[in-house]
């Protein structure tokens, strides 16, 4: 029955992918009028959560997870009361929790409330209600019992295999890869394995798919028998063909022979080496991180409550990490954050899921079973040859201890630590490392890890200096003394002197005094010295980043990427839905910057679960950007009728992605236009990305249709120069500054000239500090750059001459090679700050 009194949401609309992708359980959400929650059903409870908005019950077997609100765990309990406890027995319309509603909503991102099945292994069955419900008298969900004739793997059935499939990322499948991987495999009900070199691995299991140790370069084999094993295999050998979700450049580290770095000291024990994890250099004072030993009961009388323990901490867990991940995104970026979805899917492991439960029925606790089953996976892992696979043991280890100390109540909180610290351990946790304050924090170090863990990449997200592998005998340095840390050498120099220190400070006072003046004048004009005006405007890929373009100097947004909208859920997002973001966006920037919407760019790389795409032998020159959108008409229609109401709100233009032919572009104009007369809207600017070859070479054709170009240099520069920008063997050959995608980037500025349209870039080449001076001098008006990178990139325009660039880029036309253009760049320009 309904615990609340509301309307009922479907989980898909509930916006918090934790919930929407049903990864703690089915069921539905209620967005609450009513203040007390009331039992659904008779049932036990089996947890309370300590921050008070969530509860566990057990009717029958059947697992009811209860959650009022979304990241209302953040409150600690405030405005929550609960009125009963694990044990208790409870019959239906009794109190549970009560809350005060104004306040939690008032500090909460919402009040939908979900009630949830969490043991669907257990069902056959779940009908959810819809409409209005009041609570204790109408029904909201219907279950039947009895295990699903779906879920259970048919040995017998059909077989599929893949042919063999190239791993074209250069760092294999590691833990977000896997998880992707992981992810695919869980939506079939066929048992899928990989295969490599007369190993295989679990396809659901993000541990065992690591454990395969598949590298940049080596080849897999899919095989699925079952029930849909076919439709399997095709799913997974997309998903192993699409990159991986890892087509970002990756961030230059300190090179090293290895991973583990030499850490010998200068011989005379002042100076303790290790490897540079994050660059940056600071000066404060030892402080010393240990992780503390878990006590608890290692044999149990109760399998059943254990495992049910189990179950309810994982999904706690999952809250927590779906917290963690959300202000990550919104602290550093969406790569940092996607380490903390990768920790989600080793929650769901299935090969450690099931030696916890074979541990649990032969009588352990849930907290011993829980320890020897993550514990051993991660062994598994550290033992690997592969480092980067091995330094995943630590996300294993974290998402362990999480789920621990949520099953014996120890406190989970961070340290405190002082200010001016630089943190030693002999390991740190991802976890851990994210609930650093820089503002005490000013480094860290840890015996254990590399350049590539996961702890590194998020001290590079938040700026700050990290050693790992260090010298062993950083663990006995007392606390309180005083040291440098130097992130770019690997280094940590004890007990400096005055004049060291001084040294230091020079350093970082050059470096901050550089950011300081960048980011006092990032709100100015680019405007070069002989007086010309170029706009420096944001690509962004949420609603969250449309709030940080005006602070950071952005003047608009040259791209944004709308497929965050139509990722990772079931079915794609409505007309309604769509309105509002793109509207709440436009209204971020106000209404004389412009947002340049790009429609849905899928295929080749980004497949979509609910749009099937046929497999291609060439997916990266097959049905991808608006040719897809040709087959899939309403959605197409649906997001730019979305764009066209959101347009009073602002200064949106349209973009089509790949464009390669004019009647592509003159049927995605007519589309517009039939949808604007439809509607009543006012016209838009409509344009294109300049990606293919073939739209470079007739820009002035284009130029007379369409409004205005924006050159994506990632797609232009693998087309250009025949290179899968994915292929890990030739990506130092995927040169952007490549001559002859340079002499393309001329032509389209060229065509547009002559018919007065604008050109802006928004590839990766526009935040190159080294490409800027080309760019300006061959006609570029508009670059779009990441965040962070605008008030640099507006500072770089400042400091040069429009005709210095212009004899600058008519040189690099004549280069042989993207390293040529780099050596008249640094020859006429010098330094690129």
């Amino acid at each position: 029955m309904a615990p609340l009194s509301g309307v009922i949401v479907p989980l898909d609309e509930v916006p918090d992918p934790v919930f929407a992708e049903r990864l703690v359980g089915d069921g539905v959400s209620i967005d609450p009028v009513s203040q007390d929650l009331l039992a659904p059903c008779d049932a036990s409870v089996i947890q309370v959560h300590r921050a008070s908005h969530a509860l566990t019950l057990d009717a029958n077997g059947i697992e009811i997870v209860v959650h009022i609100g979304l990241d209302t765990v953040e409150l600690r309990g405030e405005g929550f009361t609960p009125l009963v406890k694990a044990g208790d027995r409870v019959r239906q319309g009794d109190k549970l929790i009560t809350f005060d509603a104004d306040l939690v909503a008032s500090k909460a991102r919402s009040l939908l409330t979900q009630v949830l099945v969490a043991n669907m292994d257990a069902v056959r069955s779940i009908t959810p209600r819809t409409g209005a419900v009041t609570a204790g008298r109408d029904l909201l969900i219907e279950v039947v019992i009895g295990s699903s004739a779906a879920a259970a793997t048919d040995e017998k059935g059909d077989l599929a295999e893949s042919p063999p499939i190239v791993i074209g990322n250069e760092t294999g499948l590691h833990a977000r890869p896997a998880a992707l991987v992981a992810a695919a495999a869980r939506r079939f009900s066929a048992d899928v394995r990989l295969l490599k070199g007369g190993r295989e691995a679990n396809a659901r299991s993000v541990v065992s798919i690591m454990a395969l140790e598949v590298s940049g370069g080596d080849t897999v084999t899919v095989v699925a028998r079952g029930e849909n094993a076919a439709e399997a295999v095709a799913a997974i050998e997309q998903t192993l063909k699409s990159g991986l979700g890892t087509d970002h450049q990756p961030v230059p580290v300190a090179p090293t022979p290895s991973a583990r770095a030499d850490n010998s000291s200068d011989g005379t024990g002042t100076s303790l080496r290790g490897v540079g994890a994050s660059p940056g250099v600071s000066i404060g004072k030892i402080f010393q991180l240990r992780h503390q030993e878990t006590v608890f009961d290692e044999r149990a009388a109760d399998p059943n409550n254990e495992r049910r323990a189990l179950d309810a901490a994982i999904a706690s867990a999952h809250v927590q990490l779906e917290a963690v991940r959300a202000r990550m995104a919104a602290e550093a970026d969406n790569e940092r954050a996607a380490i903390f979805g990768a920790h989600q899917e080793l929650l769901e492991d299935p090969e450690v899921l099931d030696a916890a439960a074979t541990h649990i029925r032969n009588g352990a606790s849930a907290a011993f079973a829980w320890r020897q089953s993550y514990a051993a996976q991660a062994q598994r892992l550290a033992g690997l040859k592969n480092q980067l696979l091995a330094g995943r043991a630590a996300d294993l280890n974290d998402v362990g201890r999480r789920v621990l100390h949520l099953l014996i109540g120890a406190d989970n909180s961070a340290p405190v630590i002082p200010p001016e610290s630089i943190v030693v351990a002999e390991d740190l946790a991802p976890s851990e490392a994210a609930s650093l304050n820089p503002a005490n924090v000013l480094g860290f170090c840890t015996t254990m890890g590399s350049a590539t863990s996961h702890v590194a990449i998020l001290a590079r997200g938040l700026g700050i200096p990290a050693v790992a592998g260090i010298d062993p005998r950083a663990l006995e340095v007392a606390a309180g003394t005083r040291v440098i840390l130097d992130g770019d050498a690997g280094t940590m120099k004890l007990g400096p002197t005055a004049d060291e220190e001084n040294k230091i400070r020079e350093r970082q006072s050059a470096a901050a005094t550089r950011r300081t003046e960048e980011n006092a004048v990032a709100s100015e004009p680019a405007t070069t010295r002989d007086g010309h005006r170029f706009e420096v405007v944001a690509n962004i890929g949420d609603e969250d980043e449309s709030a940080k373009v005006i602070g950071a100097g952005g003047e608009g947004v040259g791209l944004l990427r709308s497929e965050f909208l139509f990722m990772d859920r079931k079915t794609a997002p409505d007309e309604d839905e769509q309105t509002r973001v793109y509207s709440t966006i436009a209204k971020a920037l106000g209404p004389d910057r412009i947002l340049v919407i790009r429609t849905l760019d899928v295929g080749g790389d980004k497949p979509l679960a609910y749009m099937p795409i046929a497999t291609e032998a060439n997916p990266f020159l097959g049905e991808r950007g608006i040719r897809l959108m040709y087959e899939h008409p309403e959605i197409l229609r649906t997001q730019i009728r979305a764009i066209l109401r959101s347009a009073v709100h602002g200064k949106i233009a349209i973009m089509f992605p790949m464009i390669a032919t004019l009647q592509e572009f003159r049927d995605a104009r007519r589309t517009v236009e039939e949808e604007r007369n439809r509607l009543g809207a006012k016209p838009v600017q409509i344009g294109i990305m300049v990606e293919t070859a073939s739209a470079a070479l007739i820009a002035e054709k284009f130029a007379e249709e369409a409004d205005f170009f924006s050159i994506g240099t990632n797609d232009l520069t693998q087309y250009t120069l025949a290179m899968d920008r994915t292929n890990a063997r030739l990506a130092p050959q995927v040169d952007a500054l490549h001559p002859a995608v340079l002499k393309l980037i001329e032509l389209t500025v060229k065509g547009a000239d002559r018919h007065g349209k604008w050109v802006g870039l928004c590839g990766a080449l526009a935040g190159d500090p080294v490409a800027v001076p080309v760019l300006l001098g061959l006609g570029i008006q508009e670059l779009s750059v990441s965040i962070p990178a605008v008030a640099s990139i507006k500072a770089r325009i400042r400091g040069l001459s429009l005709e210095e660039c212009r004899k600058t880029a008519q040189e690099a036309l004549q280069a042989g090679d993207g390293g040529e253009v780099r050596a008249i760049v640094a020859r006429r320009h010098g330094d690129n700050r």
